[in-house]
């Protein structure tokens, strides 16, 4: 299932998209797409068994916000450097293991909301990344089974950085990560169903209409299953929470000087196969 929310902003409804393009109303369903519902295998049942008759109330699409597909995010985990061919582009080493650090919930936003360059900024990056969606509680995960099991389903995240913040103002990486908006999402919740292989995905980026990523999961160094299961071993990952898997090649921050960051009026556009479109006009804090 392709699950969103739509709506203004603090005022989204559920919805879904079937398979045929069409908009589909939920909230005579459920009142949200939140962690309650994937932890809840009956009302996703309810969800399903809906879309498969036919019987959901369109919703007309035009001029309708879609807004994050998830609400009440709990954490959001993060990998750095979990490509083979974006740490080839930064002179970096591949890591031994998993580099971790957070954002906010509150850097998300909708696919299309406007992204907002930090006061002060010189060096605002773009980075498409596989976002993960936890659907159950997951504490020392042995497998890579039960740590896919554990996945409620897939999302487009876009982890906007500011490299000079992360790298050159002293001490961690979070400071370059978690200014406002830094986290455009969706604009579906995929359902895990509906991607056999996370690791057989393409991931582009566009900047001003210039491609810049064109990249794969199949690149990454930790795979989604081994993320999942690593994380489980340092916190308890619960129904809501959102891993960001990293970005492939192509970032300002490994280009040639001068390095092309964004800049206020800039529009990146960025997707997933199966997974959606995002497109976000960049201005000033």
């Amino acid at each position: 299932m392709k699950l969103l929310r739509v709506g203004t902003v603090g005022a989204e409804r559920p919805a879904l998209l079937d398979g045929t393009g069409v908009l589909r109303d939920l909230s005579g369903l459920v009142t949200d797409i939140d962690p309650a519902l994937l932890a809840d295998d009956a009302a996703l049942a309810r969800i399903r068994t809906a879309a498969a008759s036919g019987d959901l109330p369109p919703i007309d699409p035009a001029g309708l916000r879609t807004g994050p597909p998830l609400a009440r995010i709990g954490k959001i985990v993060c990998i750095g450097l979990n490509y083979h061919d974006h740490a080839r582009e930064t002179g970096a080493a591949p890591p031994e293991e998993p580099i971790l650090f957070m954002k906010a919930p509150d850097t998300v936003v909708g696919p299309e909301d406007t992204v907002l360059v930090p006061r002060g900024s010189v060096k605002t990056d773009w980075e498409v990344e596989l976002a993960v969606v936890i659907g159950r509680t997951a504490r020392y995960l042995e497998s890579d089974d039960e740590a896919l099991a554990a996945v409620a389903g897939y999302a487009v995240a876009h982890d906007v950085s500011e490299r000079a913040f992360q790298i050159e103002r002293g001490g961690q990486w979070d400071k370059g990560k978690n200014c406002e908006t830094f986290n455009p999402l969706g604009p579906w919740l995929v359902t895990a169903d509906e991607v056999p292989d996370p690791q057989a995905l393409g991931l582009r980026l566009w900047v001003n209409g210039e491609l810049q990523q064109d990249g794969t999961t199949a690149e990454q160094i930790f795979p989604v299953a081994e993320v999942v299961r690593y994380v489980s071993r340092f916190m308890t990952l619960y129904p809501g929470d959102v891993i960001n898997t990293g970005t492939p090649a192509g970032v300002a921050m490994g280009r040639p000087e001068p390095k092309p960051y964004l800049r206020a009026g800039d529009v990146v556009e960025l997707e997933i196969d199966g997974l959606g479109r995002q497109r976000q006009r960049l201005r000033g804090a």
